[in-house]
């Protein structure tokens, strides 16, 4: 799963999706994060106001990882455009 997450509701989408394949409740990843559910709640639902070690710790969970690449446009490498 190779996706481009530019927008909090994408990354929400996406920890969702991996939350649901591996038949994990909200209140079950929650629990192994020591949050509560709301805040999985939130994260699914794009809040823009979830600290990073919290996202961090639910990536780690669901066996993902977070990739930081240049941004292309126009087929031109980000480099390019400054």
């Amino acid at each position: 799963m190779n996706q481009i997450v530019r927008l909090p509701r994408q990354l929400g989408a996406l920890i969702q999706s991996a939350r649901v394949q591996r038949a994990m409740t909200q209140q079950q990843l929650a629990s192994l994060i020591g949050k509560y559910q709301k805040t999985i709640s939130a994260i699914e639902n794009g809040s823009e106001g979830t600290k990073l070690d919290t996202l961090l710790s639910v990536i780690a969970v669901l066996d993902l990882d977070l990739q930081v690449i240049p941004r292309s446009k126009d087929g031109k490498d980000i480099a390019d455009v400054f």
